[in-house]
């Protein structure tokens, strides 16, 4: 079985994700920007190879994939593994908010996120052990294909560590974030290993 091309890209803009907010098991809806964006990838995916789409089941996720669902006349596939991380106390809130009421916490979630996640938080491994599990699946459900995966930052960013052996506690500073709807080229062998080909490209640089 050949390899699976998998275009890992994150949801539009939320009006959360503006202020810097956490939203990970919260649906939260697109703002303005937020489908303009997805209207992008959109576009990039009517200019491109693009065989299958995957979608975290999270609202934002669906409806960022939704305008290259409709250029492509394909329908996606709703994965439930690839749902953002849920991470408790800090749902709805940013980082300097929580550091105002629990500084000794927040200081230890910068020094190792995955060592020390936020208090009710996932299990950062845990995370990253069922959305690495969900694009090894989709990577052999599509074999020589390329695949457009529609998901979220924490949690893309746990599964490429793992899938390039990148300590797990590194993420943040590794990936410092996604960018909303830009692309990420991963190829996904048969026996699970992975190649990172691009990281963050807008879709716009993608076009003709």
């Amino acid at each position: 079985m050949s390899s699976a091309t998998l275009l890992l890209a994150r949801h539009g803009q939320t009006v959360w994700h503006a202020e810097n907010r956490y939203a990970g098991v919260s649906d939260i809806a697109l703002t303005d920007e937020g489908r303009a964006q997805a209207e992008a990838l959109g576009r990039w995916a009517a200019a491109h190879p693009v065989h299958a789409i995957w979608t975290s089941t999270v609202s934002r996720a669906i409806a960022t994939a939704a305008p290259a669902c409709r250029a492509l006349g394909l329908t996606s596939h709703p994965e439930p593994a690839l749902r953002e991380c849920d991470f408790g106390v800090v749902e709805g809130r940013t980082l300097a908010e929580f550091a105002t009421e629990n500084p000794a916490a927040a200081q230890a979630f910068r020094t190792d996120p995955v060592a020390h996640p936020f208090p009710g938080a996932e299990d950062p491994k845990e995370a990253a052990e069922r959305g690495t599990e969900a694009l090894r699946r989709i990577a052999r459900a599509h074999p020589g294909e390329r695949v457009l995966v529609v998901a979220h930052n924490t949690l893309l960013r746990l599964v490429l560590c793992e899938l390039l052996s990148v300590p797990l506690g590194e993420y943040r500073r590794v990936f410092p974030r996604l960018r909303n709807a830009a692309v990420s080229e991963l190829r996904v062998t048969a026996e699970g290993s992975a190649a990172l080909l691009s990281l963050n490209v807008p879709c716009d640089l993608h076009l003709p």
